[in-house]
């Protein structure tokens, strides 16, 4: 756990019925907050947030953020946004980049006016390692960016852009978290936009091999949700001024290849006794896709002091272990 927590406070988590929402939405509620979920359901799940359904101190808000009044509804006597609500994937982007700026733009946009209009005191927001584009150098620093490979990137980096604006204009504090390919209980495997590790593992524990696009040598610095709830935490609390109004990558600073995540996972489901495929299928290359990802944490730990605190490996293994139990 960070070494400092978000308690007694009314906190407002967009996008809370989804993978890294709900997660959050789950610890907050066990450190005697008030917790208000703004969601959709578009990629968002009740069953994610049902468990908290009659608990007096969680508030489900079904509703969208491209929507300027319910962004005001949400963010009244709220004191911290961890904004989470946006629509993900590089591929759904390039097929309908128009629903991708609605969402992550116009809706990024609504609650930012949303947060300086109630005086929200803390405006804490997923950005994304997207932003890198196609920038070689590794690892990954933060004032460092080259030019986005897809409109999902252009969504997220404006984002930065929008954050920074209203910080300077409006006096609002804002932090950007750029996560790097979260994983771990609760994301969804299942439809076209899924994620690697939830599709590998579904497909893999009922004997199919997966597809990897290219050769398995593309690498992504794999940052299990705990590190994630970590960070949004500190972010929200810090009171080092030198800290706000400012983008961290959100990390554990190595990185794992397409090849060698199959056979981690390959190792967790054997061991649990599962028949799995030796190899998986090899498929073109996907349009956007960045080749390398690596992220230096040097800035987060050095303001926020984060400390990653479960590995890749430790990560994978319950993460597999939630799926076999869940599904």
């Amino acid at each position: 756990m960070p070494s400092r927590i978000i308690e007694n406070t009314t906190v407002l988590v967009t996008g809370g019925a989804g993978f890294i929402g709900s997660n959050l939405v789950d610890v907050l509620l066990t450190q005697n907050n008030k917790v208000i979920c703004l969601d959709n359901l578009v990629t968002g799940h009740k069953k994610n947030i049902e468990k908290h359904f009659n608990n007096p101190d969680f508030t489900f808000i079904e509703g969208d953020i491209r929507d300027l009044a319910t962004c005001l509804q949400a963010t009244k006597d709220v004191e911290i946004v961890l904004h989470q609500a946006a629509l993900g994937s590089v591929p759904r982007s390039i097929n309908d980049p128009i629903t991708s700026n609605e969402v992550n733009i116009s809706g990024f946009l609504n609650m930012l006016w949303a947060v300086k209009e109630n005086g929200v005191k803390r405006f804490v927001y997923a950005a994304s390692s997207s932003t890198y584009g196609d920038h070689p150098d590794l690892p990954k620093m933060e004032d460092i960016i080259g030019n986005p490979l897809s409109p999902y990137a252009v969504t997220k980096y404006v984002n930065e852009l929008y954050a920074k604006v209203f910080a300077t204009t409006y006096g609002i504090e804002t932090i950007g978290l750029r996560y790097f390919n979260v994983f771990g209980p609760k994301q969804d495997p299942n439809g076209a936009y899924a994620a690697v590790i939830p599709k590998f593992i579904n497909l893999m524990k009922s004997g199919e091999a997966p597809i990897i696009n290219g050769n398995g040598e593309h690498s992504r610095d794999f940052t299990y949700i705990d590190n994630v709830v970590q960070m949004n935490q500190l972010a929200a609390l810090t009171d080092n001024k030198e800290a706000v109004n400012t983008v961290y990558n959100v990390a554990c600073g190595d990185n794992t290849n397409l090849n060698e995540l199959f056979e981690e996972i390959k190792i967790n489901l054997k061991a649990n006794g599962f028949e799995v495929p030796k190899t998986p299928v090899y498929g073109p290359e996907r349009k956007g896709d960045v080749k390398h990802s690596l992220a230096s944490i040097e800035k987060a730990k050095s303001l926020l002091h984060y400390a990653p605190t479960v590995t890749f490996e430790a990560g994978l293994k319950n993460t597999v272990e939630w799926f076999l139990d869940t599904f």
